[in-house]
């Protein structure tokens, strides 16, 4: 299986295609330090033998952002060497940090923007990404990937957004491209061409007048010619249309730029797939196999599989779905995709980033700070001689579903549904023993039925079946 064939980048072997992209846990403190809780997150990928591990950004300046990891000086590097330590102790795990320049912003929503800085400041920050990833290196991390995503400082240049009008203008490609390069010419001096360095960029801004998949696939191939070791997409997260909450820092998620970049359970699996699959198309026709990464919604194993069978990428991003279960790689290599605790995108963990709390999953067991340890021979929940007693109410457009508690431990329940004898899939994971659907379309038959889970995703046999058949309303009827 292709999914689980080893990559070599710039002599950072990665063991399978699987890599969890930079997800802030807000698990430091202001200080900016590495603590055991930071470590123990990433740990626990390790243990599930993700490929390659992405930390969450790291500023590689002192600008106040909350609890936000820090390698803007000497003195964080023993902290980051306990981090790498553990994880290359733990598993065949590689780990890279993600490096970021971010700008100022306020609680009244004022922001600084790209156009706001001097020559003399654009020249420091160059430096300070130079000198972050030498420490990075000297921390015994396996490389380093470069944030030029989102709503940050180096996709801030790229952007065609971009207000400047000297030799980093926006007005030409080139000058948006001038400031990235200029970093990673300066990373190279300083961390040497034989330690790998990756980028995360955007496939497309989603903004108007943003840059789209025409464009990035141009600023992909000039990553791929400064000798990038491998090209990380993501899309939108932006700042210019993001929804200022009065007296609340200023959110790149909060805007439909946001949504597109987190998308909920409302989008389909795989929306950005084709994004990858076309500028990695471009960069290889023009000469260069840089491995490139795509993510947003690929937690479905058969998805994964597909993407990297079909060559639609050369790695798979899994953000969320490795949050809620962190032994995914390890229970699909081992066929045990039955016990995989499935994301549900409900987006409470972008919720809990955006007000600056602790990130933790919905799906995990009630006050755990980190995805549970496996527990591969646990027993599944199991249901009373009523097989779960599932019963379903239709009343105006909303199927109300409620059912038994299961026996023994339960984490939760995932609800299965059936649209017109089709593919079943999991619609929704709950906490309690009842749950609402609202998304059914009259005409068209459901069929539903429950499996309750533990801890670990072992999984009670599914519950009793019910079938609705909604239908059709009568529009001549005109209801007082």
């Amino acid at each position: 299986m292709k999914l689980f064939e080893p990559l070599n980048i710039n002599g950072m072997v990665i063991s399978n295609r699987v890599l969890v992209p930079a997800m802030v846990t807000r698990l430091s403190g202001e200080d900016g330090l590495v603590n055991e809780d930071i470590i123990d997150r990433y740990a626990r990928y390790a243990e599930g033998e993700v490929g390659l591990i992405v930390v969450e950004a790291m500023a590689i300046h002192g600008a106040k952002a909350g609890p936000l990891l820090r390698i803007s000086e000497d003195s964080f590097i023993p902290g980051h060497a306990e981090l790498t330590k553990r994880i290359h102790d733990t598993s065949d795990s590689k780990v890279v940090p993600q490096i970021i320049h971010f700008m100022k912003i306020a609680r009244s929503g004022w922001r600084q923007t790209l156009d706001m800085l001097s020559p003399q400041e654009i020249e420091q920050i160059i430096e300070e990404f130079g000198n972050a990833v030498a420490r990075a290196r000297e921390a015994g991390y396996d490389g380093a990937e470069l944030h030029a995503a989102h709503a940050y400082t180096l996709a801030s240049s790229l952007s065609r957004l971009n207000g400047r009008r000297d030799e980093y203008s926006g007005r030409t490609l080139e000058g948006r491209l001038r400031m990235v390069g200029r970093v990673i010419a300066n990373v190279r001096q300083k961390a040497g061409d034989d330690f790998p360095v990756g980028i995360r960029m955007l496939a497309d801004e989603y903004l108007r007048d943003g840059y789209t998949v025409k464009e990035a696939k141009l600023i992909a191939l000039r990553m791929a010619q400064l000798g990038l070791d491998y090209i990380s997409l993501s899309v939108g997260g932006k700042f210019e249309d993001a929804v200022h909450t009065p007296g609340e820092i200023l959110h790149g998620y909060s805007g439909y730029s946001g949504e597109r970049c987190m998308p909920g359970a409302n989008h389909s699996d795989m929306l950005h797939v084709h994004l990858a699959d076309e500028i990695k198309s471009f960069i290889n026709a023009k000469g260069y196999d840089t491995p490139i990464v795509t993510a947003g919604k690929i937690s479905n194993p058969d998805h994964a599989k597909m993407v990297i069978e079909e060559g639609k990428a050369d790695i798979v991003g899994i953000a969320r779905g490795l949050l809620a279960d962190a032994d995914w790689v390890v229970k699909v290599r081992d066929n045990q995709e039955d016990r995989i605790v499935h994301c549900t995108y409900c987006n409470v963990c972008k919720e809990l980033d955006g007000a600056h709390k602790e990130v933790i999953c919905f799906l995990w067991p009630k006050h755990a700070r980190q995805a549970p340890a496996d527990q591969p021979d646990s027993d599944a929940p199991t249901w009373g001689a009523d097989g779960g007693g599932l019963e379903v109410k239709l009343e105006e457009g909303i199927a109300e579903l409620n059912w038994s508690k299961a026996r023994g431990e339960v984490s939760g329940y995932d609800i299965y549904r059936a649209d017109d004898n089709g593919e079943v899939k999991i619609i929704e994971a709950v906490k309690g023993s009842r749950m609402a659907d609202r998304s059914i379309l009259a005409g068209i038959p459901y069929r539903y039925y429950i499996r309750a889970y533990n801890k670990v995703g072992r999984a009670s046999v599914p519950s009793t079946s019910v079938q609705i058949d909604p239908t059709l309303p009568d529009y001549s009827v005109v209801v007082a």
